[in-house]
């Protein structure tokens, strides 16, 4: 189980494949929102659960791949 509070603002969140999925830019509960301003994120706003995260160093690394990240995050609602 991953400590939520090591996923901090600005790291990188890679894929299990190592392919750039985006940014963090906050956590709520048990979700990491992603940078909205990042290429990879498609200029929006995403929403991942932190179940997805594997761990984190310099970078959060997920347990799913970027494609499988990118098939299954939700966009957050204003």
């Amino acid at each position: 189980m991953v400590d939520a509070s090591q996923i901090r603002e600005h790291l990188e969140v890679l894929g299990s494949d190592g392919e750039h999925v985006g940014r963090v830019d906050h956590v709520h509960g048990d979700q990491i929102e992603l940078a909205k301003l990042d290429l990879g994120a498609g200029f929006k706003h995403h929403m991942i659960p932190v179940s997805w995260v594997d761990h984190v160093d310099e970078h959060v690394h997920l347990n799913v791949t970027k494609d499988d990240a990118r098939a299954r995050w939700s966009e957050r609602m204003h």
